[in-house]
């Protein structure tokens, strides 16, 4: 089978696993192309319709769903001759969370110290170092798992 096709899990030096191959790409895609798909959708008076019936308003999780749920999410960062690996956790990423960061955000757009910035910017680039000392305050964790000198390129 080609490499295309065989995506096969692999771990670094760390012990890291880490898939090979476009894959992560499709997979990632998919996602992505259905939220494409049922925006334009919503524009679509017939498609509306069938969209508003397919979940009653409010139906979201209960609760105390919500208050069990969990994710983590792990980041990998190579940048000049440096490797960083962070792990960022927290409650319920649909509701909680969501709704977390959008506050700390406005909040520190609109009372931090930023640094000047221009044009269209990342949220790590216009609130950096403030956004997350916020977020670690409210009870979102950022972990520094790895940090080591990168390997040189061929």
């Amino acid at each position: 089978m080609s490499e295309y096709y065989n995506c096969r899990r692999r771990e670094d030096d760390q012990g890291h696993r880490a898939q090979r191959g476009p894959m992560p790409w499709a997979r990632s895609g998919g996602p992505s192309g259905l939220v494409a798909a049922l925006l334009v959708g919503a524009q679509i008076k017939p498609l509306r319709s069938v969209l508003l019936k397919l979940r009653d308003p409010g139906a979201g999780p209960t609760a105390e769903v919500r208050a069990r749920s969990t994710f983590t999410v792990t980041f990998h960062g190579t940048g000049g001759d440096r490797h960083v690996v962070c792990r960022v956790s927290g409650g319920d990423p649909g509701y909680t969370e969501t709704a977390k960061i959008l506050g700390e955000a406005a909040m520190s757009l609109a009372f931090d110290d930023l640094p000047r910035t221009a044009g269209p910017v990342t949220p790590a680039a216009a609130m950096g170092d403030a956004l997350i000392d916020r977020l670690v305050s409210a009870g979102t964790t950022f972990e520094l798992v790895v940090e080591r000198q990168s390997e040189p390129r061929d």
